[in-house]
């Protein structure tokens, strides 16, 4: 597909009472969006596959659901900083900031740098890109041992306190999947959660109790990152 037919299949998907219902149910308030959910965008980003140069044209379009296509389009690998600073600064809600950190930012060469530098960022979303990149970033490595992960626990301490909503939702996420990589951390991560449970913010009392209900679960869901090697 080219430039121009995926404008025009976008602008076909317009729906604007799906632009209300977004905001309302989930929040997601975006300037200049058509109203296509998330799947839709999936198929035609499915059908087209990768493509920087075109990725780089939707995004430089405007439409909100064109800059999420990029998100799916543009190779992780090929991300630059310049690029990932360029794109953060325009994030303006959940949707769009999760996309690009999960499919783009977490698989990137500068993740870890730009989770550090970034969770010292003032901005919303900009903050939230940080802990939003490390959550997904859990999952994506399945290599780094413990010692790479147990350097942000502190981070997430610090920012506990933080009460604003998609930041400390971003905190906890971070936190939970830490915690899901290994037994180890498992331990490690439910320490945190209950330093931070001391807290009086309201913010650090959501977060470490909404992780310690997961982390804590019976039977939960736990990956063995890196394999075999923290296995009792």
């Amino acid at each position: 597909m080219t430039y121009n037919e995926i404008i025009d299949c976008l602008y076909d998907l317009q729906d604007k009472d799906k632009v209300v219902f977004k905001a309302k149910k989930f929040g997601i308030i975006s300037n200049n969006s058509l109203g296509i959910y998330h799947k839709d965008l999936k198929v035609i980003a499915k059908e087209i596959g990768t493509d920087n140069q075109l990725a780089l044209q939707l995004f430089e379009s405007g439409i909100y659901e064109a800059r999420l296509l990029c998100s799916k389009l543009f190779n992780p690998k090929d991300v630059t900083e310049e690029l990932m600073e360029k794109w953060v600064k325009t994030f303006e809600n959940w949707e769009i900031c999760d996309s690009f950190c999960m499919g783009l930012f977490s698989k990137s060469n500068f993740a870890l740098a730009k989770i550090l530098e970034w969770s010292q960022r003032e901005p919303e979303f900009e903050k939230r890109a940080a802990f939003a990149t490390l959550a997904s970033y859990c999952m994506a490595d399945k290599t780094s041992d413990n010692a790479l992960f147990e350097q942000f626990l502190s981070i997430l301490k610090r920012e506990a306190h933080d009460e604003r909503l998609y930041v400390k939702k971003a905190v906890n996420w971070a936190l939970r999947n830490i915690g899901k990589r290994n037994v180890d951390l498992n331990r490690k991560a439910i320490e945190v959660a209950n330093d931070i449970l001391e807290f009086e913010s309201k913010s650090a009392q959501w977060i470490a109790k909404n992780a310690l209900a997961e982390l804590q679960k019976e039977g939960i869901r736990m990956s063995d990152y890196p394999r075999a090697i923290y296995r009792f």
